[in-house]
């Protein structure tokens, strides 16, 4: 789907205005990259000399780099959040040996509309291609959970010779397809989507045992998408034939205890990707790596080195 072109009209410069107020104001989306008191409990901050802007087509792109030779590993948040979620991640795989980054999509966090550089609202696959470009990153492994699960699966159709594997957890995969769409429509649970975000992303266990925790995903949550923000489509809506155009290395894993994408969902989509493998979190929701990240980076790490999981028996789609 080609991005419409935004002009800078007065409406415009209205919500770009409100979205530099709001970048700017105390809080956790606002605060100083590695503060102590914005970290969960038991994650070692980033440091701050790491956090900072790309200027690519149509975005001044926020995201943090840890540097290092070993293989890039790039993070896709959820919906909900923003690159802060995945500092657990930042610093696990980092530690492993690998070069992480993680960006804050356009419209969210940090990153900032640019109309004078670029079509408006562009797609995160895009804008993920320019960053993987900036960075000179020929190669290199994408994870994404939730929401950032359904750009990793459009960025691996497009661009899978760029990936050396692919990761996707926790996610509906936004497929179209009525099978999908129909399990989604069985398993909704009315009146859910009006209560606060984390009633339906956050496990049960963990909003019990962790209130710090919580309460760290809520205040990121509550500053993640900037007011006004246009959402980014697809480049091209998924679909069981789309993902069966995937032949990287992949990972499918869900959270066993997630209301909106659990694991008999996911295990529709799954067999139409040609490589893929898969393993689940015990007593985790939606929020998968943020809720149980011992385990989801000691599975990650082990699948990035090599390791493998439960092998994922593929189906061709019923159109071919």
């Amino acid at each position: 789907m080609k991005p419409t072109k935004i002009m800078a009209t007065r409406d415009t410069s209205a919500v770009l205005m409100l979205v530099t107020l709001w970048i700017a104001a105390p809080g956790p989306a606002g605060a100083q990259a590695g503060r102590g008191s914005s970290t969960a409990p038991g994650v070692r901050a980033i440091g701050p000399a790491n956090g900072q802007f790309a200027d690519l087509p149509g975005v001044r792109l926020w995201y943090t780099d840890t540097g290092g030779k070993g293989e890039a590993v790039l993070l896709l948040h959820a919906n909900t959040g923003t690159s802060e979620n995945w500092r657990p991640q930042l610093d696990a795989l980092s530690r492993a040996g690998h070069r992480v980054i993680a960006f804050d999509r356009r419209g969210w966090g940090r990153s900032v509309v640019d109309l004078g550089s670029g079509s408006q609202p562009g797609t995160t696959a895009d804008d993920l291609q320019a960053l993987a470009d900036f960075l000179a990153l020929q190669k290199f492994h994408l994870i994404g959970v939730a929401g950032g699960g359904f750009i990793a699966l459009d960025y691996a159709a497009w661009h899978g010779d760029r990936l050396r594997s692919l990761v996707v957890a926790a996610s509906t995969g936004s497929l179209a397809d009525k099978e999908i769409v129909d399990f989604s429509s069985r398993i909704a649970i009315p009146g859910l989507r009006d209560l606060p975000a984390h009633y339906r992303e956050v496990g049960a266990s963990y909003r019990g045992e962790n209130p710090e925790g919580l309460r760290r995903w809520i205040e990121i949550e509550a500053h993640a998408r900037q007011p006004g923000a246009p959402a980014q489509p697809l480049r091209s809506p998924n679909t069981f034939e789309k993902l069966a155009t995937i032949e990287v290395r992949t990972l499918v894993m869900p959270g066993e205890a997630d209301l909106i994408a659990p694991p008999a969902l996911m295990k529709i989509w799954a067999p139409y990707l040609k490589n893929a493998e898969w393993t689940s979190v015990p007593d985790a929701g939606h929020a998968i790596a943020w809720e149980r990240p011992d385990v989801f980076n000691a599975k990650v790490i082990r699948f990035l080195k090599g390791g493998s999981f439960e092998r994922v028996e593929h189906r061709p789609p019923a159109t071919q």
